[in-house]
């Protein structure tokens, strides 16, 4: 069993949180006059810290404990927070899979981490023999593994993402931010299994909130407290919040629009597969393709000239395209677009 707490930097595990006036009082509504809020307005009041009406909900909603829930700021709060914890600035490591999400990294670096990078293979898909050479080295602290991958859409092997939480003494983010648009199942549950796992999830993508900023994560009740020992007191505002919760109240309504963005996905690939351009469509899990064309650049320009702004990936995956799937009508003009396009 690992310890967790052996894995946490020190002066995380003994530091004094601060305690907000919400966290002093969380008893019925009465006269406020605790937080030093103005008493007029209808956002006066800061919002509740622990986001305790959205992690119910939410908990219904995913067949999980509300225990096993944080909520942050979006994912990279999550991500940054975890490093946080668990890296001490200057001497430990993470791992990553590129090509793959950049704020990894990014976050990695700001924390001061060393950052071990093994690719992914030709099928995109994680080298477990190389990444498991690293696996003893106890500075090693936190590997994060994306799938459904970003940018390349595909899902990571099940079988491989669970020998590396098995055989890992550290810590493992699983980042599912794509998970709704795939058929392979989530790796939520197995988080009351493996006290090593964080899978995070958001409302950014199949949810379609996010100008709203919530990321989740699923992990044990123990890696949870020190993620509220360490976040800002009010990182979720109550605007975001209620939408949040509104949006898990039209369950129906956004299930039916990921079923429209992986039929479009569908439909789209097959056409852009039989454009000239077209080197290869890479196989998706995601609300995107990844496309290897014949030149990224030109093509990239040649799309923006006409107001299509696609996302050119050719500094991770050499010539290659990363194009999110639009409604139908946008979709269209994309693939008009593409055809008209001579090299």
């Amino acid at each position: 069993m690992i310890d967790i707490s052996k894995l946490v930097r020190e002066n995380i595990r003994n530091l004094q949180p601060y305690s907000s006036a919400r966290d002093e009082y969380s008893g019925k509504p009465g006269v406020f006059l605790d937080a030093n809020e103005n008493p007029y307005g209808t956002l006066n009041r800061y919002p509740d810290p622990y986001q305790q009406k959205l992690k119910k909900e939410l908990s219904r909603h995913k067949d999980i404990t509300s225990e096993y829930l944080f909520i942050g700021n979006g994912s990279d709060e999550i991500i940054d927070l975890t490093l946080r914890i668990f890296g001490n600035p200057g001497n430990d490591k993470v791992m990553i899979f590129p090509p793959t999400y950049g704020m990894y990294e990014v976050s990695a670096s700001i924390n001061e981490l060393k950052i071990i990078k093994v690719p992914l293979n030709d099928n995109f898909q994680i080298d477990i023999n190389n990444a498991e050479k690293y696996f003893g080295d106890e500075n090693l602290k936190v590997i994060f593994i994306c799938s459904p991958n970003n940018p390349t859409g595909n899902s990571m092997h099940p079988e491989s993402i669970e020998y590396i939480i098995r055989n890992f003494k550290g810590i493992v983010l699983l980042d599912e931010a794509y998970s709704d648009f795939s058929e392979k199942p989530s790796f939520l549950k197995k988080t009351e299994k493996y006290p090593n796992l964080i899978v995070m999830q958001t409302f950014s993508k199949a949810l379609g909130l996010a100008a709203a900023r919530i990321g989740i994560a699923i992990t044990n009740p123990e890696i949870i407290s020190y993620y509220n020992k360490v976040k800002p007191p009010y990182n979720v505002s109550t605007i975001n919040q209620k939408a949040a919760l509104e949006k898990l109240s039209q369950g129906i309504d956004y299930r039916k629009q990921v079923h429209e963005i992986i039929s479009e996905r569908e439909r789209v690939a097959e056409e852009i597969k039989k454009l000239p351009i077209t080197i290869k469509v890479f196989p998706s899990d995601a609300n995107f393709l990844l496309v290897k064309v014949t030149d990224a650049n030109y093509i990239y320009n040649k799309l923006v000239n006409n107001d299509i702004i696609v996302r050119n990936r050719s500094s991770l995956v050499e010539n290659c395209l990363r194009i999110t799937i639009g409604t139908h009508y946008e979709n269209d003009l994309l693939l008009e677009t593409l055809k008209n396009i001579l090299m």
